[in-house]
């Protein structure tokens, strides 16, 4: 029998066990990929744990999409060849409804009874070797060296805030407030909506240090704002620091933040403006986002909930940083193998801030 070598989780809690597992075999409308770079979520820790509560059907090989090279392809692929460099994605989705696809994340988590189905079959993830993905969630990333894949990886990052400004219909010249700035997806989606053309890029927190960062490294199209946890107070000042009316207003809060904090932002946007909900407000339990139904009714506000993002999204963000438009090297790294996929987990978790990754290299 085939083997790989690969990190399994075999119960919340445990930790990963680094072994050989069968390796996987090759079906039609699927590709197998070597990975090279995958990078580890600050909240890994949180998933293997238990404690987010993600269903996961064990054991399994956890880890959400890599850089990898193409190792062996399907019937139905036409322009990836062996050895091609590529973005593997995690969102997959089933290929019955393509109205209201059935989803799940390979690696991480599954979405109803449905996902869980899905999950049954594509379950690995990508702290391992080699991994089975879909055809449609492989992307090509043209030439890069083994060195920069770790650094590609960011992508990962910036297709979740991507996929909300898609959803949103994000265009040029518009001022957006990125709830959530200070964190990795909320720093990610700073950048993001810059590259996307944005005039201004108003960004809240409460870590006077990093929005500082923020305007340092992408200049004064970002204005920051200190948050007070007073939710009038913190609007009013969201709002004074645009320099006209705010039109798209991202949320990525985190679980752990007070649904006040979230509200405050959301109330920022314009009449006609749009909302796009992507952050933990509730998922682990506790009050829910109470918005104001007249104001969303008279002020004809549009509310997009996004998980994810379009399965073109990658190709798209691909071609921003191809361009010019999007920097990868905002980012450093911490490479570990899959000996240590462990501490890479502890590590992530302990160094979670904005611009910093933690890599497993298997």
């Amino acid at each position: 029998m085939n083997t790989t070598k690969a990190a399994v989780l075999k119960s919340f809690g445990s930790p990963l066990v680094i072994g050989d597992v069968p390796a996987p075999v090759l079906g039609t409308g699927e590709v197998i990929v070597d990975i090279v770079a995958t990078r580890v979520i600050s909240y890994t820790n949180e998933v293997l744990s238990g404690e987010r509560k993600y269903a996961l059907d064990l054991p399994v090989v956890p880890g959400a999409g890599g850089v990898g090279r193409v190792r062996a392809i399907g019937p139905d692929a036409t322009k990836l060849a062996i050895g091609d460099w590529v973005l593997c994605g995690p969102t997959v989705r089933a290929r019955d409804d393509a109205i209201a696809p059935d989803i799940h994340l390979q690696g991480v988590s599954a979405r109803g009874e449905g996902g869980m189905r899905l999950q049954k079959y594509f379950h690995d993830g990508s702290f391992a070797e080699q991994m089975r993905v879909p055809t449609e969630n492989v992307t090509r990333l043209g030439q890069i060296s083994a060195a920069e894949a770790s650094q590609w990886c960011a992508l990962g990052n910036m297709l979740v805030p991507y996929g909300g400004f898609l959803a949103a219909k994000l265009q040029p010249g518009e001022t957006v407030l990125v709830s959530g700035a200070t964190g990795n997806f909320g720093s990610a989606a700073v950048a993001v909506a810059l590259a996307m053309g944005a005039a201004c890029v108003v960004a809240p927190g409460r870590n006077e240090a990093m929005l500082a960062e923020l305007v340092r490294r992408y200049g004064k199209r970002v204005r920051p704002v200190k948050l007070t946890g007073n939710e009038a107070d913190d609007c009013a000042r969201m709002k004074r620091a645009a320099p006209g009316p705010i039109d798209c207003v991202l949320d990525i809060m985190p679980p752990s933040v007070a649904t006040t904090v979230v509200r405050a932002a959301i109330m920022t946007v314009r009449p006609y403006g749009r909302v796009v909900l992507m952050g933990g407000v509730n998922m682990q339990g506790g009050a829910g986002l109470e918005l104001p139904y007249n104001w969303i009714m008279r002020e004809c506000i549009t509310i997009h909930g996004v998980w994810m993002y379009p399965a073109d999204a990658a190709v798209r963000l691909i071609a921003l940083v191809r361009a010019g438009l999007l920097r990868l090297d905002h980012y450093e790294t911490k490479d570990f193998d899959l000996d240590h996929a462990n501490e890479a987990v502890a590590y992530a978790a302990a160094n979670a801030g904005p611009f910093s990754m933690t890599m497993i290299r298997p």
